[in-house]
Formats: structure tokens, C-alpha cells, sequence
């Protein structure tokens, strides 16, 4: 699904804050446009902010101060039907992969159909024709169709995490989050899961924010780095120009080797 007004800024957010109970300041003042269809990658130590910035957009984390819109539509401030419809529109991608293992790797994509079908199809596994094809061109974009019908507790890390991306495309959505996506992974499988990522974001225009801990792989993917710093932005750049100096300035201290994935070339 192409984005299509490219005029209104797919993420928006205008003096941002989340403070947590006991006064603890996830973010403070954030001022930022993310563009439809736009490959960000956020990076920072623990604790700068990355995931509590990243789950804001869905609404997992409440902004508490300042304002978040999306595709130029206020976040809604309270659950409900229009919270529910927006998120319909953001696909997940975690760390942990969150698949039902003993699922078919083809019952787990369809996961992310839930809010297009009534919940008695998804309650006796009846799914429309036109449902399991989205499905399965998903697992085919992440070159995983042939592995449908195996149980996902079967599936390598890797294979696992394609699921997981397969489930959030099948959303059909305008927003892709990925939350470490490669934490778990081996160096050759990272690379495998951020060129897919990145792929799906070239073909299909999707905006993609990813929260990375390996620099190597943000300067690698990047078109856009977003550094956070004790919940406030202190870069805002090219994945292809950063410094190590400016890597230096966002984590407050010298990169170490824990901060390089390393292992490719």
C-alpha cells in the first residue's frame, strides 16, 4: 500500500513529553516530522526514550505532554473505536517475535487480519479466501511462503522474526514499528531482517521507524537517524554521514565494541 498524501506528515510530534509515575522523564520537548514513506532508525543508550518514543505512535504509551498526530489525526487521548481504527493501520514488530508457537506459521500472519474480519471467523479458524492470500503474498515478501504450514515453534530466530514481519505487513498498513528487531539475532541474520525491512519500505512506501542498539546497522540502514539522549533528541541526520563523534554525543560516552554487531562485511 502506497502512501498517498505525502504533503501531511505521517508521524507529527510538537513539544512531547512522557513523564512516568514517580517523576521519571521518558521524554522531554520533542519536536519531530517523520514523512510518509520515510526509513528511520532511532538510536540511544537504555533508557533514552527509544521504545517509550516508538510505542507512543500507537498509543501503547500516552504522550503527557504536547502533541502527537498521525497522518495529520490527533492522537486519541482515551481507548476506544478510534484508537482501535488507528492502530488497525500500525503493524509490530518485536524484539521477542510474539508468535503462537504451537500456530501455523500461516494462522500466526493471519493474526494480523484481526481487525478486518469478525471475530467469529478468527474464533473458528474460517478465514476468507481473499484473507489467507494476503497471508500468504506476506510470507512470499519476506521469502518465507513455503514454511506456511509449519508449526512456528519449528522456525529458526530468524524465520521467526520474517513472521513476525509478515504478520504486521498482512495489516496492510501505513506504519511499520520494529522494536530491536535483530536483538536476538545472529550478524548475518540481522543483515537478512534489516534488508527486508528496508525492501518492504522501498516497494511498498510504508513509513518504517526501527530502534536499534548497533550503530553499524544504523548507519548502514538509516536513511534518516533519530538520537535520543535522557529522553531528548540530540541528532536528527543521514545514516551515511553520521560521525562517531555524533555517536559519541548521543550516548554520552565513546562507542564500545557492545555497540557494533559486527561479523559482515
Amino acid at each position: 500500500m502506497s502512501q498517498s498524501n505525502t504533503s501531511v506528515p505521517a508521524i507529527r510530534y510538537r513539544g512531547a513529553g512522557v513523564t512516568y509515575a514517580g517523576g521519571v522523564k521518558a521524554l522531554k520537548g520533542i519536536d519531530l516530522d517523520i514523512p510518509a514513506g520515510q526509513f528511520v532508525v532511532i538510536v540511544g543508550s537504555s533508557g533514552a526514550g527509544k521504545s517509550t518514543l516508538m510505542r507512543s505512535v500507537n498509543g501503547l504509551i500516552p504522550l503527557t505532554e504536547g502533541t502527537l498526530e498521525i497522518a495529520g489525526q490527533p492522537m486519541p487521548d482515551k481507548p476506544g473505536r478510534a484508537l482501535r481504527r488507528l492502530r488497525a493501520d500500525i503493524g509490530m514488530v518485536f524484539q521477542d517475535f510474539r508468535l503462537v508457537k504451537r500456530l501455523s506459521v500461516l494462522d500466526n500472519v493471519l493474526i494480523g487480519r484481526l481487525a478486518h474480519v469478525p471475530t467469529w471467523r478468527t474464533i473458528t479458524g474460517l478465514w476468507p479466501k481473499a484473507e489467507v492470500e494476503i497471508a500468504l503474498e506476506a510470507l512470499e515478501r519476506v521469502g518465507i511462503v513455503d514454511k506456511a504450514y509449519v508449526k512456528a515453534s519449528q522456525l529458526s530466530g530468524g524465520q521467526q522474526q520474517r513472521v513476525g514481519i509478515a504478520r504486521a505487513l498482512a495489516q496492510r498498513p501505513k506504519i511499520i514499528l520494529a522494536d530491536e528487531p535483530v536483538a536476538s539475532l545472529d550478524p548475518v541474520t540481522s543483515h537478512q531482517v534489516m534488508q527486508d525491512l528496508l525492501r518492504i519500505n522501498r516497494e511498498l512506501g510504508i513509513t518504517t521507524i526501527v530502534n536499534l542498539h548497533f550503530l553499524d546497522l544504523a548507519r548502514r540502514y538509516g536513511q534518516r537517524i533519530i538520537g535520543l539522549r535522557h529522553g531528548e533528541m540530540v541528532y536528527d541526520g543521514g545514516g551515511e554521514t553520521v560521525t562517531d563523534d555524533q555517536f559519541r554525543e548521543i550516548y554520552g560516552r565513546p562507542p564500545g565494541d557492545d555497540d557494533f554487531l559486527g561479523g559482515v562485511a
